[in-house]
C-alpha cells in the first residue's frame, strides 16, 4: 500500500481512504489474509485511527472485509447471492426449503411482532429457530413466529423440545392453505444472539428479511431472517424460490 495525500480531497477523508484501501485489497491481498493492525495502517496513511476505523467499517459493510473473533480483520471471500423469488408461494419447511430447524419454544413475542400477528400482547406464540449454511459457514439465522391459532392441533402432539418440535410446528403450519406472502428487506446490526449464531461480532452489518405468510385472511406466520451482510447479496426476480448460489461475476482478490 502506498501513501496518498488526503488533505486536499473534498470528500470525507475516510471515504477516500476506503477507495485506496479497496484498490490495495484487489492488488496486494488474497482472500483470508489478515490486514496489518490499525496503528500500522493509520501511520502508513497519515490518518487518525478514527478515520481508519470509519473506512474499515465501510469496507466491512460492502463485504470486502470481515472482523473475526480472535483473528482480526481479514479479506472477505466473494459474496454468495441470495435470490429472492417474487412468485414463491410455499410455507416454511417444504421440501425445497434450505433452512435447518434447530428449536421451538412457546413464548411471548416482541410487541412489534405481536402487532403484526394481531395477537394479544401477553399471548404466547410458537417461536421456531432455524439456520442456514452454505459451503460450511453460517449465512443466516431465522426466527419464525407462529400463533397458536395457526397450529391448533399441535397441543395434542407429544413431541420433545428441539429440532423435532420445530419440525412438528412446520408440518402443522403446512396444513393451512397459503393465500400469499410478502417480504421486506432492510439493513440492520447484528444483535448479540444473532452475532453468536452467525459467527460475527455484535453490531456487524446484517440484512434482515421479514416475510409475512397469509392464510384465512390474516397473518398466519411471520419470519424474521437475518443474513450476514458481509457474505450475502440479495438478488430479486421471478425465480420462484430463495436459493443461495455462488456469484460468478465477483472474482476473489
Amino acid at each position: 500500500m502506498g501513501t496518498t495525500q488526503l488533505e486536499s480531497v473534498p470528500e470525507p477523508k475516510y471515504w477516500h481512504l476506503k477507495t485506496v484501501l479497496s484498490e490495495a485489497l484487489d492488488s496486494e491481498f488474497s482472500v483470508g489474509e489478515i490486514l496489518p493492525n490499525e496503528r500500522d495502517l493509520a501511520a502508513r496513511f497519515g490518518v487518525a485511527r478514527a478515520t481508519l476505523r470509519q473506512a474499515l467499517e465501510q469496507l466491512e459493510l460492502e463485504g470486502r472485509l470481515q472482523r473475526r473473533r480472535g483473528v482480526g480483520t481479514t479479506v472477505a471471500p466473494p459474496r454468495v447471492g441470495v435470490a429472492v423469488g417474487t412468485e414463491q408461494q410455499a410455507w416454511p419447511g417444504t421440501a425445497t426449503d434450505a433452512w435447518q430447524p434447530a428449536d421451538s419454544t412457546l413464548d411471548v413475542p416482541p410487541a412489534a411482532v405481536a402487532a403484526v400477528l394481531e395477537s394479544g400482547r401477553d399471548d404466547s406464540v410458537h417461536i421456531v429457530r432455524r439456520s442456514r449454511m452454505t459451503h460450511g459457514q453460517p449465512v443466516a439465522a431465522e426466527l419464525l413466529y407462529v400463533p397458536q391459532s395457526s397450529v391448533p392441533e399441535l397441543s395434542a402432539i407429544d413431541t420433545p423440545p428441539g429440532a423435532a418440535r420445530a419440525r412438528a410446528v412446520l408440518r402443522e403450519l403446512q396444513r393451512l392453505e397459503l393465500e400469499g406472502q410478502d417480504s421486506a428487506v432492510e439493513l440492520g446490526s447484528a444483535r448479540a444472539d444473532d452475532a453468536k449464531q452467525l459467527d460475527r461480532l455484535p453490531g456487524a452489518p446484517v440484512l434482515v428479511v421479514t416475510t409475512r405468510f397469509f392464510a384465512g385472511g390474516r397473518t398466519a406466520a411471520l419470519s424474521v431472517a437475518t443474513y450476514r451482510a458481509d457474505t450475502c447479496r440479495l438478488t430479486f426476480g421471478d425465480s420462484g424460490g430463495v436459493e443461495i448460489h455462488q456469484d460468478p461475476e465477483r472474482r476473489a482478490s
